[in-house]
């Protein structure tokens, strides 16, 4: 990570980096609950890897640092089962600081909890803020892409996915996409599929924190730009 993202007061994010304007939350939390004061600094980033360093100004930004440009990290995507409850949140919120670059909620043919279209444009929408909040206090220029939910065949399909299964035993290098199944397990079909199986852990697991382990084991070599 540049020292300058590590060393400023704050990160946020903003839809253009040559006139840098706060949200109306971001200027709150910046202005309000951090209590920032004139000449602090402020790292701003619009995404997708550009970033700037600013300085505060009276209740605004202004920009001090040349526009940089962090190189997109090799993209490893976990897909997972949604858990229950509130699970869910506290998954996004860590997968994002581990920097997985995208997170697929699937529907598999055990699985307990389901979303409709309209649930799950709501869940994303909320998760998504989930994320944002993430990648500002881990200091991400490239916010993680969230998608689904979607069957779970539709993700066995891509190339370099893997099945995470207590009983995997395939030896694989580095997947591009883990796959992570309700707690009660894949069906026989969904096991059937023409994919590596990898075990995460010599015991059973949560969805929740089989999709941790899978950030940490195959996202830790990447990129934190």
């Amino acid at each position: 990570m540049n020292p300058a993202l590590r060393s400023s007061a704050a990160h946020v994010f903003v839809a253009t980096l040559e006139a840098p304007q706060l949200n109306p939350d971001d200027a709150h939390h910046l202005f309000r609950v951090l209590r920032l004061r004139d000449g602090e600094v402020v790292t701003v980033s619009d995404g997708v890897g550009g970033w700037r360093s600013t300085e505060v100004v009276g209740a605004s930004l202004r920009a001090i640092g040349d526009i940089e440009r962090a190189p997109a990290p090799a993209r490893v995507t976990i897909a997972t089962a949604i858990p229950k409850g509130d699970r869910a949140e506290w998954m996004v919120q860590k997968l994002t600081e581990l920097g997985v670059g995208e997170i697929v909620f699937v529907d598999c043919a055990r699985s307990v909890v389901r979303w409709d279209d309209e649930r799950g444009a709501k869940q994303r929408r909320r998760l998504e803020r989930v994320a944002r909040e993430a990648s500002m206090q881990s200091r991400r220029t490239w916010l993680p892409t969230l998608l689904g939910p979607v069957p779970v065949a539709e993700v066995l399909s891509r190339p370099g996915s893997a099945l995470a299964e207590p009983d995997g035993h395939d030896e694989v290098d580095l997947p591009r996409c883990i796959v992570i199944g309700p707690e009660g397990g894949f069906s026989p079909d969904e096991l059937a599929a023409p994919v590596p199986h990898i075990r995460l852990s010599d015991t059973i697991l949560r969805v929740e924190t089989a999709a941790i382990v899978a950030g940490v084991k195959f996202s830790s070599d990447l990129p934190m730009k």
